[in-house]
């Protein structure tokens, strides 16, 4: 039992376990946002464009309520949010993944470039060398 939570401790703690848990966090977080976008913001514009005090105008009543049963309704406005939530989060979602890309390229670019620099500049002499011109020089200083 102490080596399956030893193990369990390593696993929980290892970076992606702990990314992938900030990235749900965020998401839901996330969805919170985009919901009220499109709850509070969108689906009143849809509201207005059909002229109706809510979405409820793009619902289609497929069988009336009667005394036994509850109607029947085809909720597309509820539909048409939900499309247009998720297409808001694709969206930004898009734009997240194409920014970290093109940062991942330049750092690329970046380092790359670094390392030609690095690879074009003169090695530095190692010490014994850098002794050995020192002796070389004394030594023609003691001959003249």
């Amino acid at each position: 039992m102490k080596k399956f939570l030893e193990e369990f401790k390593a696993f929980a703690l290892k970076g992606n376990v702990m990314d992938m848990a900030i990235g749900v966090i965020i998401g839901g977080a996330f969805a919170a946002i985009t919901g009220s976008l499109v709850s509070d913001v969108l689906t009143p514009l849809l509201a207005v464009i059909f002229q109706s005090p809510n979405t409820d105008a793009l619902n289609i009543t497929l069988r009336a309520a009667s005394e036994g049963s509850e109607a029947v309704v085809l909720g597309l406005g509820t539909f048409v949010g939900t499309v247009i939530n998720f297409l808001v989060i694709a969206l930004v979602l898009f734009s997240v993944i194409k920014a970290i890309n093109k940062a991942n390229e330049i750092a690329e670019k970046l380092a790359k470039k670094q390392k030609e620099e690095e690879a074009a500049a003169p090695a530095e002499p190692s010490a014994e060398e850098k002794l050995l011109t020192e002796i070389r020089d004394l030594l023609k200083e003691q001959n003249k």
